[in-house]
């Protein structure tokens, strides 16, 4: 992935400005991701799906008539943030409710439930399916755990054609969720995959063997074998598949689509190879195959392997799956508005992928209103803050992404570094026109959000918000004092970030290392400390429970289904916060 990258920074705008010039019959651009440019009439149930990108044809190449109204794209292998889902859900919905569909996984849940809050917030009527058909992530007992892999595509498709034929949003729901039920994958890898501007991938696999049940980002596999020829794999995937048939789902009466699907390394004629070896195990198997799919459905950059899913289908799934579509990686039949798109005249003007309009960024809305002389005083040390840490995470991007790489897709630095960017660049418009320390970082934590991406992104913007909240209600007392004011800070912090990720010491996540920083800067103040010495105390402690979070395994998120291969290794998210503890710590005395 580095033949013809100039930027590695911005490929993924530049990936979706190609995309969407290419395929203006289909697409356009918006703040966010994209739309689809067929009319989309009004009072039909609009489906935003999404994630990161590098996986295409997901997300962007699934929209068009008959399959997704919009979607919004992350950055590469990280989740978008909720300031996009709510862009590309306005821009989409048309008084019928939305839909919101995509892989499970744990920053993809933090960005939509997010921005699902919002758009409740404002009255509109929204439902979160997530897709859940990866085999290898969980077992049956604990499916909705599972993450999400090539499966996605029947439960888009399904919950596509039922919004296109006017059903309304409860039944849009309903009929996704019965596809989701009735899917399930299983993937191999090869080769692992290369982030765009790295120079190493992300993991690799020896000669001549596999992974197993590896996940849709990379992550390892959950074990290796000997590879097969074309026979012996067919015979492993659909062994495994029809081992666990959905509930309710019987050989004699059911049929099977079947989707065979790239993982971006893999040629369409080995790929046709396989699905034939694929075809002559299920009908050995007594399976009725009821359509079928082979080729690149969502990918993994350049992985090398390839999934197997089969979608059990019914009359009514079977008729959905079949309807027309008309988008950029999935046709089929005729649409009737395709003939002649029409640009949706009630959206919004397009942006570029990746501009940010001015109604929309916090850095350019007005100031809230002002808080007490203090936090006026606090605008200049606290950027200066965020750019100390945002030096910190340039140097250890590279050992972040290593420790990351160990249970999951090694982007940790990246998402990091990204967010830090966002939320120094944001903070310096504030102070620029002399806003105060509230609204600062109000504003750095939506740039972190937004430029993060991920769970990382999610989670340190909903921490800065949180700290900034907490720092504005004890700015506000009478007589406000500055180093109580900034363990309330660090108390809001850890309790928005508990709140959002439902995470406790102990689950190896950055709650190890913010817990310990919050408890331990609080018990220095009270017992006299300064502000500079509560800080240094405060960062020890973070950086000591960090080390030890090495010792645990992780209990949430994508970590989880590799447990053990993080043993060992101290978690990211608590090394990537207790070093900016300590970044802050080096100016805590100026302040």
């Amino acid at each position: 992935m580095t033949q013809l990258i100039s930027d590695a920074s911005s490929f993924r705008d530049q990936a979706l400005e190609g995309f969407v010039a290419s395929h203006q019959r289909h697409v356009r651009a918006v703040d966010g991701g994209v739309v689809r440019a067929a009319l989309i009439p009004p009072g039909q149930v609009a489906l935003v799906v999404g994630g990161g990108s590098g996986h295409y044809p997901a997300f962007a190449g699934l929209v068009g008539a008959g399959l997704a109204s919009g979607a919004v794209c992350g950055n590469i292998f990280a989740s978008p943030a909720a300031g996009q889902v709510q862009r590309v859900s306005h821009a989409v919905e048309r008084g019928a409710g939305l839909l919101l569909a995509f892989g499970n996984y744990a920053g993809d849940m933090l960005q939509f439930s997010l921005g699902a809050e919002r758009l409740r917030s404002e009255g509109m009527a929204v439902r979160i399916v997530t897709v859940t058909d990866d085999i290898a992530s969980a077992p049956p007992e604990q499916k909705q755990l599972r993450r999400g892999i090539a499966g996605g595509l029947a439960v888009y498709k399904v919950a596509g054609a039922a919004a296109e034929a006017g059903r309304d949003l409860d039944a849009v729901e309903a009929l996704a969720i019965r596809a989701n039920a009735r899917v399930r994958s299983l993937g191999v890898a090869f080769s692992g995959c290369t982030l765009p501007g790295a120079e190493a991938p992300l993991f690799s696999v020896p000669a001549g063997r596999m992974a197993v049940g590896m996940g849709l980002h990379g992550e390892p596999g959950l074990g290796e074998q000997d590879r097969p020829d074309a026979e012996g794999l067919a015979t492993l995937l659909v062994s495994r598949l029809l081992a666990e048939l959905p509930e309710g789902v019987s050989l004699e009466r059911d049929r099977a689509v079947v989707l065979l699907n790239g993982f971006g390394n893999c040629k369409y004629e080995e790929l046709f190879v396989a699905y034939a070896a694929v075809a002559r195990r299920l009908a050995a198997a007594g399976v009725v195959i009821a359509d079928s799919e082979c080729g690149e459905l969502v990918t993994s950059l350049d992985m090398a392997g390839l999934s197997l899913s089969l979608f059990w289908v019914d009359d009514e799934l079977l008729q959905l799956w079949q309807a027309p579509a008309d988008s950029p990686a999935y046709r089929r039949g005729v649409v009737g508005s395709v003939a002649s798109p029409a640009i949706n005249a009630t959206a919004p003007p397009a942006t570029g992928p990746g501009d940010s309009a001015a109604s929309t960024d916090p850095a350019n809305a007005p100031d809230p209103a002002s808080a007490p002389g203090p936090a006026l005083a606090l605008s200049a040390p606290l950027l200066a803050g965020l750019q100390r840490l945002r030096r910190a995470l340039e140097t250890a991007e590279p050992e972040l992404g290593r420790l990351d790489a160990q249970a999951g897709d090694g982007d940790h630095g990246l998402g990091m570094l990204r967010g830090a960017n966002g939320a120094v660049a944001a903070a310096a418009q504030v102070l620029a026109r002399g806003g105060d320390g509230i609204s600062l970082l109000r504003a750095a934590a939506e740039a972190w959000s937004e430029q993060g991406g991920g769970t990382s992104g999610a989670i340190w913007g909903a921490g800065l918000a949180g700290a900034a909240d907490a720092l504005a209600r004890a700015l506000a007392e009478p007589e406000p004092n500055l180093a109580l004011a900034t363990a309330a800070a660090l108390d809001g912090a850890l309790a928005a970030v508990k709140h959002l990720g439902k995470a406790e010491p102990g689950d190896k996540t950055l709650v190890d290392a913010l817990q310990p920083l919050a408890v331990q800067f609080r018990e220095a103040i009270n017992q006299g400390a300064d502000l500079a010495d509560a800080w240094q105390q405060a960062a020890t402690a973070a950086t000591t429970a960090a080390a030890a979070s090495a010792a645990l395994l992780p209990r949430l998120g994508r970590a989880r289904p590799h447990a053990e291969r993080s043993r060992g290794h101290a978690d990211a998210g608590a090394t990537s916060l207790a070093l900016c503890a300590q970044a802050v710590c080096a100016g805590a005395a100026s302040i």
